[in-house]
């Protein structure tokens, strides 16, 4: 049954990214809203409460979009990707801000909902 759920949730998740894509700005010659999303689609279940921690590869995303935001454009979008993409799949903003301590990693792009990206 968790199987499911968890599978349906997956294919939620991917369904949502195309509607984040429509109303997120996307980088000009840099990573785009629906490369970090799907770089981070691993990290669904910890920032949905159904896991306690991120797994290894949901770390490895997260640095990997860390790794690319190097440019404050990208980050401005990226920060904007994330805002929409948090409220779009109800996540859980305090494990969202938890991630880069979780993962050990720092992140240019705050990973706070609430967050003005334009600061």
């Amino acid at each position: 049954m968790e199987k499911k759920i968890m599978s349906c949730l997956v294919l939620a998740f991917g369904l949502m990214i195309i509607l984040v894509l429509n109303a997120s700005a996307s980088a000009a010659d840099g990573i785009t809203c629906e490369e970090a999303l799907t770089q981070l689609i691993t990290c669904q279940p910890y920032l949905l409460g159904f896991r306690p921690t991120p797994i290894s590869t949901c770390c490895k995303g997260a640095e990997n979009v860390s790794q690319q935001a190097n440019t404050t454009t990208i980050r401005r979008s990226l920060c904007e990707c994330i805002e929409t993409a948090a409220k779009a799949f109800h996540l859980i903003p305090e494990r969202l801000k938890q991630l880069p301590q979780l993962c050990e990693i720092n992140v240019p792009v705050p990973l706070d909902p609430t967050v003005d990206c334009n600061t």
